[in-house]
């Protein structure tokens, strides 16, 4: 392999968004005041995120889902925008409400609810649930004439990287009964819902699911429909390039204009708002020859804030913090974490320059589903989160979390 072919290799498949020089001093200054392993949650891309997807979405409600990553700081600033909230579990509930958001400004999502989760939500005033079965059908029966339905159906897609089809949604050949067994007990059913699946790399599983829940709703038309919730699946560029976010929006919009007059479409957008949202600054720890490779040891991996390279089947853009010319010499290399499990591994077979214990590495795009799903094994602790307004702003103002 030649320099050219090697600096090709590094640039897309180490790190495809390449740190500038201007990135690089306000980093540094991040690194002078703080230890890492840290994560830096700029709001400022959080408000760039939701504006941009608002105007790919036009007079489509966003119900953020606070899964992917649910920093109170990022929760207010999308209440600021004028964001909903996309709730799953009690702890969500009290999350948002001790925030000053109000239950009408939720649904809640998850189809498999405990009764005291149904009990809690309709206390906050949260009172749209999601369901996709007969069973938790039954546990709304006690709600009825406090509850609101919308009936999740399944739309398989093998273009997402994350297909949460699989586990959750009923096929349409099972809808009318449902709403049927609904209706006999007294309970509302006011709309459906999808989720296609998480990084979606193409718009039209989710276009084809709008259009088949249209017909399904104008089929039946004993219900009052008022909702048609799309889901999420809305991508992010990580290694992969990704359609723009309007571009990836326009097939979807074009199926929108055939919603009957009166219904109301939500989204669950999730990583789109929050992955872009925050980097991580990790430090290499140890060095090591092993073979023909290169092992540097991080103090942080994917027991930490890489845990979405397992749970989530991604991987970030990875640069030096250091400037480094891309002419001269690259040399394969691992990437490890710090714990002492073997599965900890961030990188393997990336070329990389020659870098030295103490040297930074900056990981982009890492919101989503990364500090959401940390953990402290070995008692090595979760990355503390920087909240800054515009990362790359000398002026900004900065706070610990």
């Amino acid at each position: 392999m030649d320099t050219q072919e090697i600096v090709e290799r590094f640039a897309e498949e180490s790190h495809p968004d390449v740190l500038q020089e201007f990135d690089r001093a306000s980093l540094e200054e991040l690194v002078a005041k703080h230890e890492t392993p840290f994560m830096v949650l700029d709001l400022s891309e959080v408000d760039f995120q939701y504006r941009s997807l608002q105007a790919a979405l036009p007079g489509v409600t966003l119900f953020y889902a606070l899964k992917s990553l649910s920093h109170p700081e990022l929760v207010k600033r999308l209440k600021s925008l004028g964001c909903h909230f996309d709730l799953a579990t009690s702890g969500e509930v009290e999350l948002v409400e001790s925030l000053g958001i109000r239950g009408d400004q939720c649904i809640h999502t998850h189809p498999i609810k405990k009764d005291k989760e149904i009990r809690r939500a309709l206390q906050f005033g949260c009172n749209r649930f999601v369901i996709d079965n007969m069973e938790e059908l039954k546990k709304f029966f006690p709600y009825a004439g406090q509850a609101e339905l919308i009936i999740r159906v399944s739309f398989r897609s093998k273009q997402a990287v994350v297909d949460l089809s699989r586990k959750f949604g009923c096929s349409l050949e099972e809808l009318p009964q449902l709403v049927e067994t609904a209706q006999q007990n007294g309970l509302t059913v006011i709309g459906l819902s999808f989720h296609v699946g998480s990084q979606s790399l193409t718009p039209m599983t989710q276009a084809n699911a709008v259009r088949s829940s249209i017909a399904a709703m104008k089929v039946m038309n004993n219900v009052n429909w008022k909702i048609l919730d799309i889901g999420g699946s809305f991508p992010v560029s990580y290694q992969e390039q990704v359609l723009p976010i309007a571009d990836f929006c326009a097939p979807v919009m074009e199926a929108l204009s055939e919603v009957p007059d009166g219904v109301e479409v939500y989204a669950e957008p999730g990583r789109f708002i929050s992955g872009p949202s925050m980097i991580e600054l990790v430090s290499v720890v140890g060095k090591a020859k092993r073979g023909a490779r290169t092992w540097y040891y991080l103090d942080d991996g994917v027991y930490g804030g890489f845990s979405g390279q397992i749970f989530d089947h991604a991987i970030y853009p990875l640069a030096p913090l250091k400037p480094f010319d891309p002419t001269g010499d690259f040399f394969p290399s691992v990437l490890a974490g710090p714990t002492c499990d073997s599965i900890d591994v961030v990188a393997e077979n990336i070329e990389l320059p020659d870098l030295q214990v103490g040297d930074i590495l900056v990981g982009k795009k890492m919101g989503a589903y990364t500090i959401a799903s940390a953990t402290e094994f070995n008692y090595y602790p979760k990355p503390k989160v920087v909240v800054v307004e515009d990362i790359f702003d000398p002026d900004t103002v900065e706070t610990e979390a």
